[in-house]
């Protein structure tokens, strides 16, 4: 039996496989007026086509839970009735599919308003949509301007901010909801000291620096059901200390560990392992696999359940990956886009039982043999 495509338990909730579509920008969406933000029929047919094509869990993209929490003016939201009314669609036709809805929540701090990745690597100024980008502390993202260092009353509106949005994201149909603290996005340049220069009481030692991440934990948890799961990304390093050339203090694996502690204390059920996004200029040496250590690190060190992400290309790593005990779950992101049926491949790949829609067993049935 394929341990991939077994089912997972997070509190109530039975997630059919291990196999789930990691969350991805589409920079598809109204940048300005009524339907800013608002998921459009592209949204639809990409999150369904990944449903039907047997992904046990199909996760919508950043979401940000202002307007300005956007990473650019492109991206989708979750601030108003307009958007919640189109998430709607589309979690019913996840469901439909028998996969699990979710969705992350977040804001994209100092790295906010940036145009879309394909054009053009640059900062949208006002004149064109965008807008100031805001920070813990008012240090850019290199390339990008200087960030609005918030203060104290601005961070509790932010924590109500991602409070309101699960409360929406719940009303739309999802039944797992993420909390994005990786990539360098706001909750990530919180954590690590290589982006947050505070003094106060939200910078400086460990414990301040977790508590902007664990009150917006805390408030999600707060407002979302208690047998419903919720997720945090994180990215387990800055790939800063990993250099010893690299003076900068940053984000460790062992701070993840204590992280991951902290998490599970304040009601978070699993956690999504990636890493890097905090400084353009970090040493990565990328390969098949290569953040697969950090879920497997937290896993057996924390206690808490994992997914695995990044460069996960084959049916066979990925059932290697939790076989082995080193995630609970793989998220699968650019292997989805070239192919929508990944799942269903991997696994016929592992010989298990494929969950095709009926109306495309019906004709795979019917599959010529191969000459």
């Amino acid at each position: 039996m394929s341990a991939l495509f077994t089912p997972l338990t997070l509190r109530s909730l039975e997630i059919p496989n291990r196999v789930w579509m990691s969350p991805m920008c589409m920079y598809s969406a109204a940048s300005t007026g009524p339907e800013a933000g608002v998921p459009t029929d592209f949204h639809l047919a990409h999150l369904a086509g990944r449903a039907a094509g047997g992904a046990g869990l199909v996760m919508a993209e950043a979401t940000g839970v202002r307007p300005d929490g956007r990473i650019s003016p492109w991206d989708l939201g979750l601030w108003n009735d307009r958007q919640q009314e189109a998430f709607a669609r589309i979690t019913a036709a996840i469901a439909s599919h028998g996969s699990v809805p979710a969705i992350q929540l977040a804001h994209a701090g100092r790295k906010a308003s940036t145009d879309r990745p394909w054009l053009a690597d640059r900062s949208v100024p006002e004149e064109e949509g965008g807008w100031t980008p805001v920070a813990p502390s008012a240090e850019a993202f290199a390339g990008l301007p200087v960030p609005h260092e918030l203060t104290e009353d601005e961070i509790r509106q932010l924590v109500r901010d991602f409070a309101a949005a699960a409360e929406r994201a719940l009303a739309a149909g999802f039944r797992v909801v993420e909390i994005h603290g990786a990539h360098g996005y706001l909750i990530n340049s919180f954590l690590s000291p290589a982006a947050n220069r505070r003094t106060d009481a939200y910078g400086g030692s460990w414990e301040n620096r977790l508590r902007f991440p664990l009150q917006v934990v805390d408030a999600v948890r707060a407002v979302w059901p208690d047998d419903l799961p919720v997720l945090f990304r994180t990215s387990a390093t800055d790939w800063l200390t990993e250099n010893p050339e690299d003076p900068r203090e940053g984000w460790t694996g062992d701070d993840t560990v204590r992280l991951a502690q902290e998490l599970a204390a304040h009601g978070v059920d699993l956690l999504d392992v990636s890493t890097g996004g905090l400084v353009r200029d970090a040493a990565i040496s990328a390969h098949p696999g290569y953040q697969v250590p950090f879920a497997e690190q937290a896993r057996r060190t924390a206690g808490i359940p994992t997914a695995a992400v990044g460069l996960i290309l084959d049916a066979a790593q990925a059932e290697e990956i939790v076989a082995t005990g080193r995630a609970d779950a793989v998220m699968i992101g650019r292997e989805m886009l070239r192919d929508p049926h990944w799942a269903h491949h991997a696994a016929e790949a592992l010989e298990a039982a494929p969950r095709w829609p009926a109306q495309y067993g019906y004709a795979l049935a019917r599959r010529p043999a191969k000459v």
